[in-house]
């Protein structure tokens, strides 16, 4: 039999026991190190001497595992470079250097959304959670940013509740929306989460909340099924529309698509060439691993106007709002969702007044991720009386 025969049989869904466990690994190596940069997120602290340390810590906690000679040629990786973002900026925050324009000092009272993720064996387990500087139980945080993260994490949560075999893309987009409402809070525009498969973030199963109206006439509708994974990525915003903008800050993250075209300039190339040697596959990769990361970001220009590599752009909110973020990495089996990442939320921390009184909604909170086979059985068994 040839090994392309043999390679075509192999299950990479979560079906197979082995997927499952690459994606519970992964997972508990990024809620490690998320843990581990929280502890870092205080009063005074630089962005890139956090960003550096997880990311560090991401690659020494992947060296202890898959180091069996049947496992050597296991790819393993960073899946998401360690991000910390501020306040009124979202997502994708991770300077190259010291002395890069977005390595802000981090201030008392700051909204920080960290995002972070591995990947075994191209099976990303990615993880994302908002925090305060200076949060304690002692002095909970009050007013919008306590409604904030309230609001982000039980919108994260009713969501995820959402994804039902047969349910649909649209259910998560107003269950979302439906909670933000509650806390006078808004879901940033327009953005997307995706199923993912072996080596893909950005499957063909989109997401959409708060869309524009021209984004939800082009969006299809899309049914979830069991054995899919989801990356759900949930930003709320204090504002009252949610929209966001490009900063004129130069990115640091890029990843290639997997497409290609015929670069004219020499220096493409080479940015190209040595950007597919270092990178942990078709996944994001911050350019400070280069000897001249800003040498090989002027050399990825055209590999991202011609889609050969995607820029991820850092994004703005309005002065003076504030963004919250959770992202969860979890599966759709025949006895629920089960979490391969499952960032955390202490509603101590963030004293608000506004509450979900909706009985829908509270039901739906309520409900487990996971449904005990046997009652399951049961109730099955029951009803064909």
């Amino acid at each position: 039999m040839s090994s392309a025969k043999t390679e075509s049989k192999v299950d990479y869904t979560i079906a197979n026991s082995d997927v499952v466990q690459k994606y519970k690994t992964g997972g508990e190596i990024s809620a490690k190190v998320l843990a581990h940069v929280k502890e870092l997120c205080i009063e005074g602290a630089k962005i890139f001497d956090i960003c550096e340390s997880g990311d560090k810590l991401m690659e020494e906690e992947l060296s202890k595992i898959y180091n069996s000679k049947k496992a050597s040629k296991l790819l393993k990786g960073i899946a998401f470079p360690t991000t910390v973002n501020p306040n009124n900026y979202p997502a994708h925050v991770s300077p190259v250097n010291a002395d890069d324009e977005t390595n802000f000092t981090l201030k008392n009272e700051d909204v920080v959304n960290i995002m972070l993720g591995v990947q075994i064996d191209g099976f990303p387990a990615i993880i994302g959670e908002s925090m305060i500087i200076g949060e304690s139980e002692s002095s909970p945080i009050e007013g919008k940013k306590a409604d904030l993260l309230h609001s982000a994490w039980n919108a994260s949560e009713a969501a995820i509740r959402q994804f039902k075999p047969n349910g649909k893309n649209w259910d998560v987009t107003k269950i979302v929306d439906q909670v933000a409402k509650i806390f006078e809070t808004t879901p940033v525009e327009s953005m997307l989460s995706h199923n993912q498969t072996r080596n893909t973030l950005y499957g063909p199963k989109e997401i959409l909340i708060n869309p524009t109206k021209e984004h939800k006439n082009q969006m299809d509708t899309y049914r979830f099924e069991e054995n899919d994974v989801y990356g759900l990525d949930i930003l709320i915003s204090t504002s009252n529309d949610g929209k966001v903008k490009k900063t004129d800050f130069k990115t640091s993250i890029f990843k290639l698509t997997g497409n290609s075209y015929a670069l004219k300039l020499k220096s493409s190339h080479q940015a190209l060439g040595e950007f597919k040697q270092k990178s942990s596959g078709l996944f994001p990769m911050n350019v400070k691993k280069f000897d001249d990361p800003r040498k090989t970001r002027a050399g990825l220009g055209e590999c991202v106007n011609h889609q050969v590599v995607l820029d991820y752009d850092i994004m703005t909110e309005k002065e003076g709002e504030f963004v919250a973020q959770y992202f969860t990495t979890f599966g759709i089996t025949k006895n629920g969702i089960v979490k391969y990442t499952s960032p955390s939320f202490n509603p101590n921390l963030y004293k608000t007044d506004k509450k979900i009184e909706d009985e829908g909604l509270t039901t739906l909170l309520a409900q487990p991720l996971k449904v005990n086979p046997k009652k399951k059985n049961k109730k099955k068994t029951e009803e064909s009386k």
